[in-house]
């Protein structure tokens, strides 16, 4: 009994984690399709700015607490591990978006950060990813470049030396 709630623990992480990151490409990319959606987000690209790891970690909750919270009307196990997931995915994404924007060099585990690179070029059609480029790379939007310049190397630091608030 005790390894199949481990088991559906660890799936509901892992599922939410995953669609979580799928959502985030998908509301990504309709922000740069919709005039009224993406107010805002066309605020955050003239600005080419994060607001902090800690206010994008509250919006992201903010704007998903229902989403996190309806699979505990499935079963206690489903919704602690989903939410559990759809947390860690909040936190770990608007850390890699505050970090893109401060030193993406830093982004070790992807190739080339995306994010960084859809502001840099102004790529209103390409690499939606914030925390993973999984879904660019699915969907077709992914854009290589050759991104690192000496501006990115003389400009990094720690993987903290970020704007947390």
């Amino acid at each position: 009994m005790r390894n199949i709630v481990m088991m559906i623990l660890i799936i509901s992480f892992v599922s939410a984690f995953v669609v979580a990151s799928l959502v985030e490409y998908w509301i990504h990319r309709l922000m740069h399709a919709s005039q009224k959606l993406g107010e805002r987000h066309r605020d955050h690209h003239r600005r080419n700015e994060g607001q902090g790891v800690l206010w994008e970690f509250l919006d992201y909750v903010k704007g998903s607490a229902i989403v996190m919270l309806l699979p505990f009307l499935i079963s206690w196990e489903v919704g602690m591990g989903w939410l559990l997931g759809a947390l860690s995915y909040s936190i770990f994404s608007a850390y890699a978006h505050q970090l893109q924007h401060d030193n993406p060099t830093k982004c070790f585990w992807m190739k080339m950060p995306v994010h960084y690179v859809h502001h840099k070029y102004g790529m209103w059609h390409h690499n939606f990813g914030l925390g993973v480029d999984w879904w660019d790379h699915v969907f077709g939007t992914y854009k290589p470049v050759d991104w690192l310049t000496e501006k990115e190397v003389s400009q990094a630091s720690g993987y903290f030396a970020l704007k947390w608030w």
